[in-house]
């Protein structure tokens, strides 16, 4: 029943919210950048095989996309570390406000957890001295960035903003695959449209993803259509779809800890605890 009895405890102080954020981000920056970095290929492939077959006109545009491959690797490790951080920060700023309502009391496990965070008790002999300072100093300049709700409340804040630029970015691929989607569609349905098949085309500079001197640059009627019934047409297509819901999810996560965070925030400095505690 101990044992029971201590679980029960510390689900009861664990922080839901921050936890489904934390599910909802790692989940959605999985999506985003897994997705994304496949997508990136899949173009690359499509444009040096169908659309150029110079490639000083792909040249910059090769560039560009293993730079962006590059940045989703930076993008992976961020939000993992940052969304434990967040997660800390629920855990810590959680158990203080439900301890000023009485909702939670310290037990063998939060008293174990305590022990962990401050370093414990120091160890013998120099060793475990330097060893038990070694934690101490970690934990306090932890513990000091933890103390600060607000401070997270702001970072997530500005970064939420970063990442709606990056949803509206994520979406600009998907809507010119979908435009090419969709021509594909009038070409085998040509009794659904009055303009000849030959004039049907997706033309990549028009998008900015060739350059205007680029040869041939576009793609019309029926070669446009094989390409669209190719199996990496399809693939990559999907594959932005999904990069662009993990982008959503993020978003949603993102959102998600900033209310948690104002929340306690909030009751924290309206209950005379301050910005720190």
């Amino acid at each position: 029943m101990g044992l029971l009895d201590c679980c029960a405890r510390c689900l009861i102080g664990a922080p839901f919210a921050s936890l489904v954020a934390t599910g909802l981000c790692f989940l959605g920056v999985a999506l985003f950048c897994g997705c994304g970095h496949e997508a990136l290929t899949g173009t690359e492939h499509l444009i040096e095989t169908y659309f150029s077959k110079n490639y000083q006109d792909y040249e910059f545009l090769i560039d560009v996309i293993h730079d962006f491959q590059y940045a989703i690797y930076g993008v992976a490790a961020f939000f993992f570390l940052f969304g434990a951080l967040l997660l800390a920060e629920g855990f810590y700023t959680t158990g203080a406000v439900r301890q000023i309502f009485g909702d939670y009391k310290t037990t063998i496990c939060g008293r174990g957890l305590s022990a962990t965070v401050t370093g414990g008790h120091k160890g013998r002999g120099s060793r475990g001295h330097r060893q038990a300072h070694s934690m101490e100093l970690v934990c306090h300049c932890l513990g000091k960035w933890l103390g600060h709700p607000d401070k997270f409340v702001g970072i997530t804040y500005v970064l939420a903003i970063i990442w709606l630029l990056v949803l509206a970015c994520s979406a600009v691929p998907v809507y010119i695959y979908f435009s090419t989607w969709t021509t594909c569609n009038s070409i085998a349905n040509p009794s659904k449209t009055s303009a000849s098949i030959g004039n049907l085309c997706t033309d990549a500079r028009m998008y900015g993803v060739l350059p205007w001197n680029a040869s041939p640059g576009r793609v019309c009627g029926q070669s446009l259509l094989s390409i669209c019934k190719t199996a990496e047409f399809q693939m990559t297509f999907h594959l932005f779809i999904a990069a662009f819901v993990g982008a959503a999810i993020t978003l949603v996560a993102l959102l998600t800890f900033i209310i948690a965070a104002t929340y306690n925030f909030a009751v924290l400095k309206l209950m005379g605890r301050g910005t720190k505690f």
